[in-house]
């Protein structure tokens, strides 16, 4: 168990590695630009307030930090969670104007915060990548303030047939995108291949509630392409 966990961190590094320069141009040419809406849609949901933290955990490029950060007037204390080095470079470029957004280099699954310090956990498009799933759960539960939010935005499973007909279509050929774009197929092989093999919207809802989350609820974006989730430490 120990090694496979340690082969998916290797091998999601890898994949990260391989596509950082072009991370947002492929994730526009992907979902035809959609997917900055979900992320909009994310924090209306949220609906933070003034002064109110976050923990945003696989930050990537740093989209979900900027949006939360300009929704109360860049007031808030947030921490952006990169476990790639490459990434979490661009990452720093792209918000450095934020004086009040700092990085850190971790992993979901040991995140270095105590106890009960944020308002919102954030982890939009990561938690299919992490390789302990429950581990990093129980770290959101953690680092969470009582009455703080769970929130996650990731691809999920459609809902309508005729809709999962086209976009299983469509999928085939992300990978060929990723080889004339980024120069390698093989990290939208992954891409294509982890969003097929994750939980369903439900299945996603049992373990957040397995892991100490109550009032977990979720919302499909786009008939089930992807999904936000929701949960609170009561």
């Amino acid at each position: 168990m120990k090694s496979s966990i340690q082969d998916k961190s290797k091998l999601v590094n890898s994949v990260f590695s391989r596509v950082y320069k072009k991370y947002d141009l492929m994730n526009d040419i992907m979902s035809l630009g959609i997917h900055r809406i979900w992320k909009k849609k994310l924090i209306d949901w949220m609906n933070p307030q003034v002064d109110e933290s976050l923990i945003d955990v696989a930050s990537g490029t740093g989209d979900v930090a900027r949006l939360f950060s300009k929704k109360n007037n860049n007031s808030a204390n947030i921490s952006c969670v990169e476990p790639n080095d490459e990434m979490l470079k661009i990452g720093k470029v792209n918000l450095e104007k934020f004086k009040n957004i700092k990085w850190h280099k971790a992993t979901g699954e040991k995140l270095p915060f105590k106890n009960n310090t944020y308002n919102f956990y954030t982890i939009s498009y990561g938690i299919r990548n992490v390789s302990d799933i429950n581990l990093s759960l129980k770290e959101a539960f953690r680092v969470l303030k009582p009455g703080g939010r769970f929130m996650c935005l990731e691809f999920s499973k459609i809902d309508n047939e005729i809709i999962n007909f086209f976009y299983e279509q469509y999928s085939k050929v992300i990978p060929v995108f990723g080889k004339y774009i980024v120069g390698s197929s093989e990290p939208y092989n992954y891409l294509t291949k982890s969003i097929k093999e994750f939980y369903t919207q439900n299945q996603l809802v049992d373990l957040i509630k397995k892991n100490g989350f109550s009032n977990v609820e979720y919302r499909n974006l786009s008939n089930g392409i992807s999904a936000i989730h929701s949960g609170w430490k009561i």
